[in-house]
């Protein structure tokens, strides 16, 4: 059987002043923020920051939706593969997603939503006509 020996004095130096203030503490000292005070004139300014929604006609419900211009191609993504339900998620405020899942609208509902958001924003979400036919005539042989 090993026997484990113990040490009674500690090999570390004890702490001087000097010592002390050369050396930073190493444990993490947290930062104090102090929150500012917002006044009613930056409440104001916060919720101008929502106005980047606009409302739409969804089964006779108000709702707000981030206009099709301002759409991330990954959330155009969402809607051509067929998942309304997290495109709806991204695109409409959060306060009006209740709204969305309470009415379960149809897809012709959806997709009059989207076009009422498009007409209200000022964007035409009309369908692309393809390339345009060549100004050449070709000849015929």
């Amino acid at each position: 059987m090993a026997t484990t020996r113990k040490t009674a004095a500690s090999s570390r130096k004890p702490r001087t002043a000097a010592r002390s203030a050369s050396r930073p503490p190493t444990r993490a000292v947290e930062p104090v923020f102090d929150e500012p005070e917002v006044t009613e004139a930056d409440a104001q300014e916060l919720e101008a920051d929502d106005n980047n929604y606009v409302t739409g006609d969804l089964c006779g419900e108000e709702v707000r939706m981030i206009p099709p211009g301002a759409w991330r191609q990954s959330w155009q993504n969402l809607l051509n593969n067929g998942q309304v339900g997290a495109f709806m998620e991204i695109v409409l405020h959060p306060g009006d997603l209740e709204v969305f899942t309470d009415v379960d609208p149809t897809n012709d509902e959806v997709g009059d939503l989207i076009n009422d958001v498009a007409q209200r924003s000022g964007e035409s979400l009309g369908k692309l006509r393809g390339p345009a036919p060549s100004s050449r005539r070709t000849r015929r042989r």
